[in-house]
């Protein structure tokens, strides 16, 4: 039971990375595909009917992962106390700069708007990036399953380590690079004109520094952790994860070159599918590793709430995540196809 609720955790928040991811990585090259008023308005009608509701998959995570590992959510929220209010607050910024731009009617305004909607959406991916590193490197949990980390300290990978140092810092990089590929792609296909095409731009030259990092991030994770290597030499099938990572990029590069916009798209989800599987099969069982000593470390088997609450929370789970997948999956099918400017100027 323990491991298939560690599945079902890694499913949300990797369900989080590929909704939300395209609206963040709309974020990222927010002023670079639209150049104009009315471009940027297109950008921001292409997210705006899902982009709160992708949001929703974060608070789900959470939830999942309060119900099923008390005390990995325990340890992590109060160690993480200062990113997660950052991030937070980079959350709350996003919306103010999508909702508020619209309300006043003047280039100023809507330009500030802009560029906070912009800034703290790339912030946002720099950010989350650094807490996957942060859970892939360790964290120095004391016997009682509890740690602070400041900011940063010497930027090197100790067992004192701060939040920021080389490593979180190049996967903050890898997640900074994905979702504007991701993001990018999601707005050349919703689009058409100059923003579809520089978009498709952005997503060629991304792709470069997406593929770079990813494989700078690889080698830097397997020389940091190479234990991590150990689940693939003994469960030969997880290498399906790195297979489907190489085949997204492929799939990218080829798709994007052909305008075959939409499959490009897809083939974003799959590589990052394949990138955060991967990491959660090769970090299986350890939720949070203790970079002081293995033994503090929280696991599915250690961490996990009771067999009969983990039992009867599954009828309940799987209840409210079909509702909630039966919600998505009408919402992008009402707002599937191309978006345009409404000739009554709503929208934002």
């Amino acid at each position: 039971m323990e491991t298939l609720w560690f599945i079902l955790v890694s499913f949300v928040f990797v369900m989080y990375v590929l909704l939300d991811g395209f609206d963040l990585g709309a974020g990222i090259i927010h002023l670079f595909a639209g150049k104009t008023e009315q471009e940027r308005r297109l950008i921001l009608n292409a997210i705006g009917p899902v982009w709160d509701g992708n949001e929703v998959w974060i608070l789900v995570a959470g939830g999942t992962l309060y119900f099923a590992f008390p005390l990995v959510y325990a340890s992590s929220f109060s160690g993480f106390y200062l990113p997660l209010i950052m991030v937070l607050w980079l959350l709350m910024m996003r919306g103010l700069g999508i909702e508020f731009r619209h309300q006043v009617h003047h280039p100023m305004w809507t330009k500030f708007w802009d560029v906070v909607f912009s800034i703290s959406s790339a912030l946002l991916a720099v950010f989350l990036g650094a807490a996957l590193g942060n859970v892939v490197r360790g964290v120095p949990l004391n016997a009682e399953g509890y740690f602070f980390e400041p900011l940063w300290t010497t930027f090197t990978v100790v067992p004192e380590a701060g939040i920021l140092d080389w490593y979180t810092v190049i996967l903050g990089l890898v997640t900074f690079f994905t979702l504007a590929v991701h993001g990018a792609s999601y707005i050349a296909m919703k689009t058409d004109g100059p923003v579809q095409a520089r978009s498709r731009s952005i997503v060629r030259k991304s792709w470069w520094g997406m593929t770079i990092t990813s494989l700078a991030g690889a080698a830097a994770t397997f020389s940091i952790r190479p234990e991590m290597i150990s689940n693939f030499t003994t469960s030969l099938w997880g290498f399906l994860f790195p297979l489907l990572g190489i085949l997204g990029l492929a799939g990218i590069w080829l798709y994007n070159r052909r305008t075959q916009d939409a499959r490009a798209f897809l083939s974003s989800g799959v590589f990052i599918f394949g990138a955060l599987g991967g990491t959660a099969f090769a970090l299986y069982p350890n939720l949070l590793t203790s970079s002081t000593d293995p033994a503090y470390s929280l696991t599915a088997h250690n961490a996990a709430a009771q067999q009969y609450g983990l039992t009867v929370g599954l009828v309940w789970w799987t209840f409210g995540i079909l509702l909630a997948l039966g919600y998505f999956i009408y919402l992008y099918r009402s707002f599937r196809g191309k978006v345009s400017l409404p000739p009554d100027g709503s929208g934002y």
